[in-house]
């Protein structure tokens, strides 16, 4: 039952009472049945109490007739509200003067005079700030709410003022509660006096004079418990000089304040709030626990990536980033989006990276590695997709070759501040299963700079999601300075605050235009290899002379020169042509790579003491750093072995 709504016709409560009193008087009684008793129910005229189809036994005649439905015609609102398990105050007029306080109401917050001005006499209502509200419902006659208000324990302090002879304040609540207030509008009626003024001069029965105070005296007798609340309200709706036996009926225009315990709601919320609070913190703990800890610096690159889960009220999702070196100077980027939400996106986001970072080490071309992972996807659990931009920097190519899966597009800042899009055709969302993906590249020359993303940082509600692309777009024109700090303004620039709704990945890369020292640092040198018997001898001619002019120390060069030749010499025994050396050297390492055009990836095997051959690729692992082999997007292969220079 809305007790609200039904409260604010209490004060017509007789009237109604009057008028169905009225109405029963007139409606004429029906017929008697046969015997004097009561028509039977229509459901009991084919009751079977024995359940074998024999008819009911007449009822006997002398039954007594059923008794009468219940009605609430002789409860007193007073009686009513008294009983309500809820904080009920009725006051009246534009000082909110006290009418009635209910039996919880008391408990709560003590007793109160009637007809004291509720700011002084309930400094509760001040302190939960409904007097303001009731000011308004006075005014505009429509009901307010307001929802969940404290209420500390103990209750306010005793509230100043006198007290009528007998009242004490309540006890108040051994905890705090919450109440939820509803101040509707309502109108009473002024109560009636017993007996007109008397005037001047007249007489009791016994012959002697009455005088105003035995008059005002038996006048207050007369009055109804129910009607004491209001004598204040009678005598304002009086006007002056009136001598009649009865006040003017003048409806008192007041506000009823419902206030209902919500305590065990707000609480049970808020233990589900902080529960949702501690999943939330493990999702993210282990979010951010499956992001890398440090990236990856290439030699080539300056890279920076940044990540932001969701707002409060957001569940974490499974935005993901990651750097790995491939060797021989080549870098793989990576970002996806798992989509979803909570622990099991984190889950899912975890063993996709980690997929990738073992998918990586095959130094496989993209496409080929979001196939991979395409299937995986769908072991892992089929319900849910992810997106995915798996790209390659080789700096001998200056090239980002790069495959999508349903992810956004790369953004290319070139130096001029001209900014690209890599907008090649990309394939489906991982998960989805059945579709080739394919490569494409975008040019990454010295002073560029690229960004890629998820969809957290350009998607709105609001807009299309090529519109915050577009807005990107001009945010990284103008960006400048180091990966972190474009991170960072690319962050604020689109209005990514702490409350925003979504995950947001940005990982910011730069291929840095060397010049001055930094430019001496870093060499390529390459020899074109027809073959035959001179190959060999030219190509550690070569490397020892490339060696010698970049000033690298007596033991790295006779072990460069070792490697080249070993390299030069699988190749040729091996491969097929075309054949190319070709010696790098970075600030931090020496890198050797001969490529030719036969696909056969070469195998690390112990080679037994009568073999010929078979100890190349295990002399060239044993004094270098690392080495490997992968396949060139024109046919052919690529092997490579890196020394680490020393510090100075």
């Amino acid at each position: 039952m809305n007790f609200t709504r039904w409260s604010a016709r209490l004060p017509r409560t007789q009237r109604r009472t009057a008028a169905r009193a009225d109405r029963g008087a007139r409606r004429p009684k029906p017929p008697a049945a046969a015997g004097g008793g009561s028509v039977p129910a229509a459901r009991g005229e084919h009751a079977d109490p024995s359940g074998r189809g024999e008819p009911p036994a007449a009822a006997p005649s002398d039954a007594a007739p059923p008794a009468a439905v219940p009605t609430l015609d002789g409860l007193s609102v007073h009686d009513l509200l008294s009983q309500v398990p809820a904080l009920v105050a009725v006051v009246y007029g534009p000082e909110h003067r006290i009418a009635y306080l209910n039996d919880t109401y008391v408990e709560v917050f003590g007793s109160r005079a009637p007809g004291t001005p509720a700011r002084q006499a309930l400094p509760e209502l001040r302190e939960l700030g409904l007097l303001p509200l009731m000011d308004q419902v006075l005014r505009s006659g429509k009901p307010r709410t307001v929802k969940s208000r404290r209420v500390p324990a103990g209750g306010p302090a005793t509230p100043p003022g006198p007290r009528r002879e007998g009242t004490a304040p309540g006890p108040g609540r051994s905890r705090h509660g919450y109440y939820t207030f509803t101040c509707s509008p309502i109108e009473m009626a002024a109560p009636r006096a017993v007996a007109p003024a008397e005037p001047a001069g007249e007489r009791a029965v016994d012959g002697s004079p009455v005088d105003g105070a035995s008059r005002e005296a038996a006048l207050r007798k007369a009055v109804t418990t129910e009607a004491v609340a209001m004598e204040t309200v009678a005598t304002e709706a009086v006007a002056p000089g009136t001598t009649t036996g009865t006040v003017a009926a003048e409806p008192v225009r007041g506000v009823l304040v419902f206030g209902a315990d919500v305590t065990d709601q707000v609480e049970s919320a808020e233990r589900l709030r902080a529960s949702e609070r501690l999943q939330r913190e493990a999702a993210v703990t282990l979010q951010r626990s499956l992001l890398p800890q440090g990236l990856e610096q290439p030699d080539d690159l300056r890279v920076a990536a940044t990540y932001q889960p969701g707002g409060t009220e957001a569940a974490v999702g499974g935005d993901w980033y990651d750097v790995i070196t491939l060797g021989a100077g080549r870098t793989a980027l990576v970002i996806g989006d798992v989509m979803g939400r909570g622990v099991r996106a984190a889950a899912v986001m975890g063993q996709l990276r980690t997929a990738v970072r073992a998918y990586a080490r095959l130094d496989l071309p993209p496409h080929e590695v979001l196939q991979l992972l395409d299937g995986l996807a769908s072991e892992i659990d089929p319900h849910q997709i992810a997106t995915c931009v798996y790209a390659v920097h080789d700096p001998n190519e200056n090239r980002l070759v790069y495959a999508s899966a349903g992810h956004l597009p790369i953004l290319v800042r070139d130096p001029d501040g001209t900014v690209r899009r890599a907008s090649e055709p990309t394939g489906p969302p991982l998960g989805t299963g059945g579709w080739l993906h394919t490569t494409g590249s975008v040019q990454l020359g010295p002073g560029a700079s690229a960004v890629l993303y998820t969809d957290g940082l350009v998607e709105r509600r609001d807009k299309d999601i090529y519109d915050g692309v577009a807005a990107l777009e001009r945010v990284f024109a103008g960006a400048t300075g180091s990966p972190q700090v474009m991170c960072d303004r690319l962050i604020r620039a689109l209005g990514i605050t702490a409350e925003h709704d979504d995950d947001v990945a940005v990982l910011v890369l730069q291929h840095p235009a060397r010049t001055g020292h930094d430019a001496e640092l870093f060499h390529n040198a390459a020899l074109e290899l027809l073959g035959g018997v001179e190959a060999a001898p030219r190509a550690r001619a070569f490397a020892s002379g490339v060696l010698a002019s970049w000033r690298f120390p007596m033991e790295l060069r006779d072990l460069g020169v070792l490697a080249a030749s070993e390299l030069v010499a699988n190749s040729l025994q091996h491969g097929t042509p075309p054949m190319r050396l070709r010696l790098r050297r970075t600030d931090r390492r020496l890198i050797i790579e001969v490529t030719d055009g036969d696909e056969h990836l070469p195998r690390r095997r112990r080679a037994e003491p009568v073999d010929e051959a078979g100890r190349g690729i295990s002399i060239v692992a044993t004094i270098a750093s690392s080495w490997g082999s992968r396949r060139t997007p024109g046919g052919g292969k690529a092997v490579w072995c890196e020394f680490a220079l020393p510090a100075d």
